[in-house]
């Protein structure tokens, strides 16, 4: 009877969780459906009240040249934030050839457009135990890029806000900025990283082909101050991307680049941490215009903002066609030695 009646609770927490699982996909799926459906709404009203301002701009030879210089810039960018990412497989120990992550990361980067906006971490995931790491170190060290990237982010707008925060005033969040970078800083320290590896470990199998299995050693001595500062820069590169096609459109003064990088970094940690569309379409224009449509004019943001999600995209998949290129070319010298 005992049994029965313990079957039958155990039958009833299944249906519960099972039913709290399905209730949290649904409203989950609702708010980004919702959240995107309310920036689009914005993008286009603005689009709308603008459109005769927006069609009337020119892009010279010498904006040209600013485009130019930012899909290089943003090129660059993402081919640092994949040696960054193996920096941080050397801190959990185990290191992997720095260039074959770098086109593991760019291969897989393009898939963040995909609906869901977790593909590319998948396959990051994948690649990386296909290689013998460990599912939950390859998995931890693929969730710390957005952390370490919004720490970044964190640290540039109060840095921006100590230089020049104009911009920023109006927002009112200086002391939410503070616990926000506090919070994020912490959660890097191997005070946490290290119980989760050790707890993720338990559950570890032992991939195909490694001896010696002892999950249990995995953790991190030091705090990771390299990776965080490579964060740093490459946040400092995409925001520089977005300067560079600003300034196709207008001129701004040196002085202006603080509050700039500062806005910049809003945008582009909100657009990482809302769950909108895939790859922040949408968020990071939509808060872009919302901080920078004051100190110029709405057309100017909105056609800078579109520009640089264009050659986002464009840097993106052309960094997938070199390293296609350039495998296709190693595959046919190999075939002709």
């Amino acid at each position: 009877m005992r049994k029965i009646t313990s079957g039958i609770r155990a039958d009833i927490r299944w249906v519960i969780l099972t039913g709290i699982q399905f209730l949290f996909s649904k409203v989950k799926r609702f708010i980004r459906w919702l959240i995107f459906g309310a920036m689009l709404f914005f993008l286009i009203g603005v689009l709308r009240n603008n459109w005769q301002q927006v069609a009337a701009i020119r892009i010279d030879k010498t904006g040209w040249l600013f485009l130019i210089s930012s899909l290089i810039v943003t090129i660059l960018a993402q081919t640092w934030a994949g040696w960054v990412w193996s920096w941080m497989l050397r801190e959990f120990k185990q290191p992997r050839n720095s260039l074959w992550m770098i086109n593991v990361y760019l291969k897989t980067n393009i898939a963040k457009y995909l609906p869901g906006n977790v593909w590319h971490y998948y396959g990051r995931v994948k690649k990386l135990r296909d290689s013998g790491v460990p599912t939950s170190t390859a998995t931890l060290s693929v969730l710390i890029e957005p952390i370490l990237q919004a720490a970044a982010a964190v640290l540039m707008i109060i840095i921006g806000r100590q230089i020049s925060g104009s911009i920023l005033d109006k927002t009112s969040i200086w002391s939410w900025q503070v616990f926000g970078a506090i919070a994020v800083l912490m959660l890097l320290h191997p005070w946490v990283l290290n119980p989760i590896l050790q707890f993720l470990g338990k559950f570890e199998k032992p991939p195909k082909g490694v001896n010696n299995f002892a999950p249990l050693s995995w953790k991190i001595d030091n705090y990771p101050v390299k990776p965080l500062v490579g964060s740093l820069l490459f946040l400092s590169l995409r925001g520089l991307g977005f300067c560079l096609i600003l300034s196709a459109f207008t001129t701004y003064n040196l002085n202006q680049l603080p509050m700039l990088l500062s806005a910049f970094s809003i945008a582009w940690v909100t657009a990482l941490v809302v769950p909108g569309a895939p790859g922040g379409i949408g968020v990071f224009e939509a808060t872009a215009i919302a901080l920078l449509a004051q100190p110029f004019s709405t057309a100017v943001v909105l056609s800078a903002a579109a520009l640089y999600r264009l050659i986002s995209i464009i840097a993106e998949t052309l960094a997938v066609g070199i390293i296609w290129l350039d495998e296709k070319r190693g595959k046919y010298k190999k075939a002709n030695t």
